[in-house]
Order: C-alpha cells, then sequence, then structure tokens
C-alpha cells in the first residue's frame, strides 16, 4: 500500500482495480464513467494490460465477457443508461459462472433496482457493493475482485458523480502488483482439437451427449449457487448510534455519508437519533438492519429517487418498527445526481420532521 495521496475517485479506483489484478478493461465514455475509462486506459499499458475504448457498451461487455474466460480479471462499466444495454449480457455472464468487476457510476440514486434486481433475463442475482467516498471505493474495488474470482460472478461497484469526482486523501495499492494466478476452470484454447474441448457458456459447462445441453441440471446449479452467495457472501453495514435512537435513519452510498453527519450533528444538539448505511445491496444486510433498529420507535430512508432501497429496508424489518421514506429525486440541470437538495440542513429537516 502506498502513502496516503490527494487523488481523484476515478483514478483512485482505476489504481485499485489494476493494483487487484485487472488486466482488461472495456467500456464506453459517459459521464461520470468516462473518468474511470481514460484512467484505465492509461495505467493498463503500464502491467501488459489492455483497454479498450469499445464502440458502446454492447460491444464493451462482449469483450470483458471474452476477456473473463481467459481467468485474466477484467471489468467493464458505464453509467446507468450504458447498464441498460449491458443488462442481457450480464444475465448470461452471471449464469455461466464467470468474474467480472462492473463499475456502475450512476447519475444520482434512480438505478438502486437496476443494480440490485437486474433486467437481463431469467433468475440470476450478483453481488453488489456500494461505497460512501474514495478511500471505500479503493478498500471495495479490491474486495470486488476478490469476490468475484472467489464465487465466479459478476460484482457491480455502485457510484456516482460525487465518487468519481471528489478528491480525497488515498492509499491506494501499487498498479505493478502480479496478477493472480488463472483458475484451472480457465480456456485458454489449448483443449482445442484435443477431443476434451471446454467451453464456457450460459447454457452450461458442456454437452453431455449428442443431445445437446441439459439446461434442467445447469440452472438447477445456478439457482444452488445464487443461494450459496446469498449465505455465503457476508453483508456489509455501517451502524450508529442506533442503541438509544427513537429514530433511525437509512441511507446508502454517498448520499449515506451526507445522512450520517447529518444524523451525528443532530445527536450533538439532543435528538436520538441512529444511521445504517447498508454497504452490501445484494446480498441485503437485512438481519442487520432488523437488529440495528428493533429498539427504535421508526425507522425513516432517504434516497436519491422515488423510494428503491425503502422496499428492501421493509422486507428486512416485517413490519417490527414502522417505515417511512424522507427522499425524494434531486436533479442538477445537466441531470447527473449533484442534487441540490442533497445538502445538510435540508436532510436534517426531512429527519426532524419524521420524529416520532
Amino acid at each position: 500500500m502506498s502513502e496516503r495521496v490527494l487523488m481523484e475517485g476515478s483514478e483512485a479506483m482505476a489504481r485499485a482495480a489494476v493494483g487487484a489484478g485487472c488486466r482488461f478493461f472495456a467500456g464506453y465514455p459517459m459521464t461520470p464513467f468516462t473518468g474511470l475509462l481514460e484512467h484505465m486506459a492509461r495505467l493498463l499499458p503500464e502491467v501488459d494490460g489492455v483497454c479498450m475504448n469499445a464502440e458502446s457498451e454492447l460491444e464493451a461487455v462482449g469483450m470483458a465477457w471474452g476477456a473473463a474466460t481467459t481467468g485474466h480479471p477484467a471489468a467493464t462499466g458505464s453509467t446507468g443508461q450504458g447498464l441498460s444495454l449491458m443488462q442481457e449480457s450480464l444475465s448470461e455472464i452471471t449464469n455461466a459462472r464467470l468474474p467480472l468487476v462492473v463499475f456502475n457510476m450512476a447519475r444520482g440514486q434512480g438505478d438502486y433496482y437496476q443494480a440490485t434486481r437486474g433486467g437481463g433475463h431469467g433468475d440470476y442475482r450478483h453481488i453488489v457493493l456500494a461505497p460512501m467516498d474514495v478511500p471505500e471505493a479503493v478498500a471495495l474495488t479490491g474486495l470486488a475482485f476478490a469476490l468475484a474470482g472467489q464465487w465466479r460472478t459478476p460484482v457491480m461497484v455502485l457510484g456516482d458523480y460525487y465518487l468519481a469526482h471528489t478528491h480525497q486523501a488515498v492509499a491506494v495499492p501499487a498498479t505493478g502488483i502480479k496478477a493472480p494466478e488463472i483458475g484451472g476452470w480457465a480456456l485458454n484454447g489449448s483443449s482445442g482439437g484435443s477431443g476434451a474441448a471446454r467451453i464456457i457458456s450460459p447454457l452450461g459447462s458442456g454437452a453431455d451427449d449428442e443431445e445437446g445441453f441439459d439446461l434442467g441440471a445447469h440452472y438447477a446449479a445456478v439457482a444452488a449457487h445464487i443461494r450459496a452467495m446469498a449465505t455465503g457472501v457476508e453483508p456489509l453495514i455501517e451502524c450508529g448510534h442506533c442503541d438509544d435512537a427513537e429514530l433511525v435513519v437509512a441511507a446508502y452510498g454517498s448520499v449515506g455519508k451526507f445522512v450520517r453527519y447529518a444524523c451525528l450533528r443532530l445527536r450533538d444538539a439532543g435528538y436520538p437519533v441512529g444511521y445504517v448505511r447498508p454497504i452490501t445491496l445484494w446480498p441485503f444486510p437485512s438481519k442487520a438492519v432488523l437488529e440495528a433498529t428493533s429498539g427504535s420507535a421508526k425507522l425513516a430512508v432517504y434516497e436519491q429517487n422515488m423510494g428503491q432501497m425503502v422496499d428492501d429496508i421493509r422486507l428486512a424489518t416485517m413490519g417490527a418498527v414502522p417505515v417511512e421514506f424522507i427522499g425524494g429525486p434531486s436533479w442538477d440541470h445537466s441531470g447527473f445526481g449533484i442534487g441540490p437538495d442533497i445538502n445538510v440542513p435540508d436532510i436534517s429537516e426531512r429527519i426532524l420532521k419524521a420524529m416520532p
């Protein structure tokens, strides 16, 4: 780990990705994702890696899919509009059991459903991590590559404009670290023509006989893998001052840092408030949310949207505590999600109105 330096979020995440072993990256420029793509294009050639500026997000995810089958740590990304074009491939990549890191530099928080539910076909889920600031994004980027390799699944790092363009003092891994060893499942072309050729496909790992794939068996195995991830991936959450809180406020991502600060200042003023910030959005830390809010009289959810994570909060608490949504959409004139309503005085006022 290097010494702490002042660095923009996009560069810090790119350096963390290369330090975690990423050797292939593909993307199409779209704000606020563009900076990450530019830094990867500069950094990857220094470690004999490849960065492709694709013709569109469709080509970008296809290139990353191909790179992932070789076992080399690979990544792609975009913002919400571009991720919409990638949804079919992300569902197929998940069912093909391929490790891939996806950087979703969203515009605001309107894409929570897209990130946690997905818009592709079939019955699939993949891991989603939501950092609140640049230092946490560096740590979660490293974790994303580790989880992708461990579980052979896509892992999404859900960021936003604040995360991409904020400068903070961070320590990031050196980019010259040797990439992880390639797993035995990967394809390198050596089995072709050998009579024992292997494939990696969303339809299965190979044909059992001349009739082709046993899709039923493959989909059952995928379902078992998703159940294993749901219970085996440690859900991450930050909780504060929930023990004596009459009101607990839930938020995620960059907005969660604003909410945390507002709650701390209100506590200084004598108000019994606490906060919870889910970091893994899938698997969602439902048990931890329930435990943190069990002694409170009410739970408020602040999001920069019409209410999306609030559904997961309600499912986590199952009526044990009343839940009120206190967020709402807030957009700058460019639609990048630099919400004018995301400020401590406004958030504090909404929290006070929600006090039981």
